[in-house]
């Protein structure tokens, strides 16, 4: 701050200066300290508000303070310190935003050295006209894919740990009935507890889950029409004591079956993820997915490009397996956000097959980077789908 620029105007330095015989000891550098104090001392949480007030999430397109994002002003002489609730713990934006607040706050006198933010997160609730929310859950998502074989569920497991790693609460819904894999990959297949009839869910890695697999033995198959599934998946979203959670995954099964239709009607959804390989064959599919979800009312949050590429351990030389870009290419051709590639990767398999993930083993790994950039971008699109929504309560 110069005083040419901000003190000149100043009632209060004008004020000052009529007032304060002029001498060499009241030098400019003195009435700006003292005119700084003054306006310190004059300082007020709503004056605080009101510059914070012009800084947008720039996902939301809207200020903090409308969104109800800024709390716990504390100003204490020349220091302050505040807290800004983000709406996901995985927000992208998280340091563009604190600067941008941080800026705002040295535009009405203080010193960045004096600024203290707290940067965290509070999940809101997504609700819809017509659809009751499950009681302690904030957000449900769905993954989705045209067809089998794309690392639909290897994605599922991954993104779910990378946001919990962010500090959510998350848990994570097997609904391929009759193809759970889930267990396998989170490394626990033992039988749920049981408490005054509900299922207490499995929990590993920092994750809730719960999947046929842990309910049937694993070389058992569930021969089941669509009653009978539509039946096993609500019990698995009501009849399951999932506690307090940000996030619920639902990795269902390939196609747009009555699972799917099962949850697009049952619960309010933030938003489907669509998870493809590049070769058009499964493009086809995925664009059923994108079409199912945007007939049934729900975001699309974005396509996720699995399989993309493969670099050789050896020669470092990349071949394009399954063909390349056409993950993108498919989201800009349905109008829907594109949120990542991940390539083959022999760590991913060996995580998955071990029930070892790769991002809860390896955290540092480029691939787990690639993760939790994309649960990020996930976390991010659901905020928005969440404070677009309609909330009107549902009673029963």
């Amino acid at each position: 701050m110069t005083e040419e620029s901000h003190l000149t105007d100043s009632n209060y330095v004008r004020l000052l200066r009529h007032c304060v015989p002029r001498n060499d000891i009241l030098s400019s550098s003195f009435l700006q300290t003292l005119v700084l104090m003054l306006l310190f001392f004059l300082m007020t949480p709503e004056k605080v508000k009101q510059a914070l007030s012009k800084v947008n999430d720039p996902e939301l397109q809207k200020d903090l303070v409308s969104l109800n994002m800024v709390r716990d002003i504390k100003i204490d002489g020349e220091k302050l310190s505040l807290t800004i609730v983000l709406t996901t713990p995985a927000c992208p934006l998280k340091s563009v935003i604190e600067d941008d607040c941080i800026k705002a706050l040295t535009s009405i006198g203080f010193k960045k050295e004096n600024i203290k933010i707290n940067m965290t997160g509070e999940v809101r609730q997504h609700g819809i006209q017509g659809k009751e929310p499950l009681k302690g859950i904030n957000q449900i998502i769905a993954i989705s894919s045209g067809k089998g074989g794309v690392g639909k569920t290897t994605v599922s497991v991954n993104i779910a740990i990378a946001l919990s790693q962010t500090g959510a609460k998350v848990g994570l819904l097997d609904a391929d009935i009759t193809g759970p894999n889930i267990p396998i990959m989170m490394g626990d297949q033992e039988p749920p507890k049981v408490e005054n009839a509900k299922i207490i869910p499995k929990e590993n890695y920092g994750i809730k889950y719960i999947s046929m697999g842990v309910l049937v033995p694993a070389d058992k198959p569930v021969v089941w029409r669509g009653p009978m599934l539509d039946g096993v998946i609500r019990q698995f979203l009501r009849d399951v004591i999932w506690g307090e959670l940000d996030y619920l995954l639902v990795d269902l099964p390939p196609g747009t079956g009555d699972a799917q239709l099962t949850i697009c009607q049952a619960v309010p959804l933030a938003g489907g993820v669509i998870v493809t390989t590049p070769q058009d064959v499964a493009l086809l599919d995925s664009r059923k997915s994108v079409n199912m979800f945007k007939q049934m009312n729900v975001p699309i949050l974005g396509v996720v490009e699995n399989m993309s590429f493969f670099i050789c351990p050896k020669c470092n030389e990349r071949t394009d397996i399954f063909s390349h870009g056409g993950g993108e290419s498919a989201a800009k051709e349905l109008e829907v956000p594109f949120l990542g590639r991940i390539p083959i990767e022999l760590d991913v398999r060996i995580g998955g097959d071990s029930g070892k993930p790769i991002t809860a083993k390896k955290p540092e790994h480029p691939i787990s980077q690639t993760f939790k950039d994309i649960a990020s971008k996930i976390a991010a699109s659901a905020s928005v789908t969440t404070i677009n929504a309609i909330k009107t309560p549902v009673t029963k």
